[in-house]
Order: C-alpha cells, then sequence, then structure tokens
C-alpha cells in the first residue's frame, strides 16, 4: 500500500510517501513540505498548495491519502488556514478518486509511539526508526506527514475489516425490497 501523508498548514504543508503493509518494515518513498509565503494572497497561497499536492500525487501515485485532522484549537485564525490546506489536499485527492482517510493528530501519536500525547520530539524518533532513517525528516510538519502515512498503513486493515462488516450488517438488516 502507498500512501500520501498530509500535514496541512497554510506555511508550511509537510508531505511524506511510505509504503508497505501493516506488519512488515516500511519504506519512505519522499517527504518533504509545500511551502507558501505567508505575507501573499490566501487564494495564491492555497493554488500554490494545490500544485504541490498535486505534483506529489503525479510523482508518487498514491493509492490513499492520509491527512490530519483539523481540530477545534485556541487559535482561530490558525484552525482556519489548517482547515483551508487540509480541504485542498482532500480535493485534490478525491478529483482523482483516490480515497482519503482523515486521522486525529492524538491517533496518529498512538499509532507511531505507543502514546496519543507524545511531544513533536518522539515523534521524528519514531519516524525516524521505524522508516530506517539517518535522521528525523525536517520540518516537524515533514515527519507528521510520514506519520499520518504510516498511522494508515497500520490501521487501514482494520479500518477496511470494520467497513466490510458494517456494509454486511446494513445488507442484511435491510427493509425488503432495499440493499443498503
Amino acid at each position: 500500500m502507498r500512501v500520501l501523508g498530509v500535514d496541512p498548514g497554510l506555511t508550511r504543508c509537510g508531505v511524506g510517501v511510505v509504503e508497505g503493509v501493516a506488519g512488515r518494515p516500511l519504506t519512505m518513498l519522499g517527504v518533504g513540505v509545500v511551502r507558501t509565503p505567508a505575507d501573499a494572497e490566501l487564494g495564491l497561497r492555497l493554488v500554490a498548495i494545490e500544485q504541490g499536492i498535486e505534483r506529489w500525487l503525479d510523482e508518487h501515485r498514491p493509492e490513499f491519502v492520509a491527512v490530519e485532522r483539523v481540530f477545534s484549537q485556541h487559535n482561530v485564525r490558525t484552525v482556519m488556514g489548517t482547515a483551508q490546506a487540509s480541504a485542498i489536499a482532500m480535493l485534490c485527492a478525491s478529483r482523482r478518486g483516490i480515497p482519503v482517510a482523515l486521522h486525529t493528530p492524538s491517533e496518529v501519536k498512538a499509532a507511531v509511539t505507543g502514546s496519543g500525547r507524545a511531544d513533536k520530539a518522539q515523534v521524528g524518533a519514531m519516524v525516524t526508526r521505524l522508516l530506517r532513517l539517518d535522521a528525523p525528516p525536517k520540518p516537524a510538519d515533514a515527519a507528521d506527514a510520514l506519520a499520518l502515512a504510516i498511522c494508515h498503513i497500520w490501521r487501514a486493515p482494520a479500518h477496511n475489516r470494520l467497513q466490510q462488516a458494517v456494509a454486511a450488517h446494513r445488507t442484511v438488516h435491510a427493509p425488503k425490497g432495499r440493499t443498503a
């Protein structure tokens, strides 16, 4: 499974591609950051993020895109920028028919480090170890994007089984004459 992880942000949007399956060693195929100038007009920044993500999709051809789920923070301006960048990533993937999964920060931290309260340094250290890298990816947004991809690879089998069970339940319990 090949996953593009996206850590959304207006100034720095982390991107990372990981390939592998749960229970086996994973391989990093690429990592980086799509940057936009903080003083640029919002629309131009969103276009730059779209173009950057499209380049990553063209180059790496992921089967899934994993995006950090936006959650409420104290700074509304930061949340808005993160949500806008997140929407761009989801749009780019959906336009190509690539499934998108949203993962919360605590879910990603728990999957990668074992603790949903891990700090950025712990996430970076575990990403480095799990992908057998020489050093943690910089900046932290890049490491977080890889962590999102790893989280999705590890959690996708269980998530897929759950979706199949729900679909089967709906089919079995659908009113007569209707399915799902």
